[in-house]
């Protein structure tokens, strides 16, 4: 076992990782993270570390860069005052979506950010549904890729009627099936097409939905371009209501606006990302904490016990 066990957080989800501090039965350890006037971070940590075993809570949501930056000084500053190790818990993992090269001389930015927070200090990474599970090697050390699914499978499991799972694209299909699997529910796919970044429009449903619950599965809500044509697409083809869920509510531009006036009776999300003000902008978002999940697994790291266990 490391020495004690503490907990950080910079200012990205503060309420996750005091949720987190309720569930492990301890207190965040003091942080000032202020900014200048030109914009720069200032970081200082308020108590001794030496020798401890810190984690470290800080999704790189919007603002991204500033966050990314800001979790990378808090490593650092860890590095520099002798922790005995720093695991950075990153719930949502900016840039993810950029993990390869789609045209020439174009960064690898998901590789980048890795290479950032490695350089920091970071001596493990804890995270939550990478957009591309093969981000996990772009690090040379332990990363834990959890899964919010058991939170969200629990929530669907309250639903009274016939349900189906729902793969907003071809991509997404073996999360769609691997929840299908455990709802013993169907399956069924949307044929998307992607016109530009950002903007897709749904053609047709693959699979049967007619007089079902449908409920579309996803990564991650962005636009919620993609998510509000795949819930047109279900009622035109007999769904008798649409659901839609996603791990990471980034909700960008006109996200909200567009699943406030969308098909979905519920839009259910985790709180893996802050959503402040949105909440109240739109009744139909559902927020699930992994809360939970995140203090399991930070319990069974710092016991030096199994994580594994969480996938099962």
């Amino acid at each position: 076992m490391q020495g004690n066990l503490k907990i950080l957080t910079g200012s990205a989800n503060p309420q996750l990782a005091a949720a987190i501090c309720n569930h492990l039965g301890c207190k965040l350890t003091p942080t000032l993270c202020e900014t200048f006037s030109d914009g720069e971070i200032r970081i200082e940590i308020s108590d001794n570390v030496r020798g401890d075993d810190i984690f470290v809570i800080q999704p790189t949501c919007a603002p991204v860069n500033f966050h990314i930056m800001q979790l990378c000084l808090i490593l650092d500053a860890l590095k520099r005052a002798s922790v005995g190790r720093v695991t950075a818990v990153v719930p949502y993992y900016g840039y993810s979506r950029q993990d390869r090269k789609v045209s020439p001389r174009a960064p690898i930015s998901a590789k980048m950010v890795a290479d950032f927070l490695t350089a920091a200090g970071m001596s493990r990474l804890v995270t939550v549904d990478l957009h591309a599970g093969q981000i996990q090697g772009f690090f040379d050390l332990p990363v834990d890729n959890l899964y919010a699914q058991p939170v969200i499978l629990d929530h669907i499991r309250s639903f009274s009627t016939e349900v189906v799972i729902v793969s907003p694209d071809a991509g997404g299909v073996e999360r769609a099936r691997s929840y299908a699997k455990r709802l013993g529910a169907g399956l069924a796919i949307i044929d998307k097409r992607r016109d530009r970044p950002n903007q897709a429009s749904a053609m047709h449903v693959i699979g049967d939905v007619k007089d079902k619950l449908a409920v579309v599965l996803d990564d991650m809500i962005d636009t919620a371009g993609t998510m509000v044509a795949a819930g047109k697409a279900l009622l035109e083809n007999g769904a008798k209501e649409v659901v839609a869920c996603a791990t990471h509510a980034v909700l960008s531009g006109p996200a909200v606006e567009r699943l406030c006036v969308s098909d979905f009776s519920q839009v259910l999300v985790t709180d893996t990302i802050p959503l402040g003000d949105k909440l109240g902008q739109c009744s139909k978002l559902t927020v699930l904490s992994v809360a939970g999940l995140l203090a399991k697994a930070i319990h069974n790291i710092h016991t030096e016990s199994s994580v594994s266990v969480l996938f099962v």
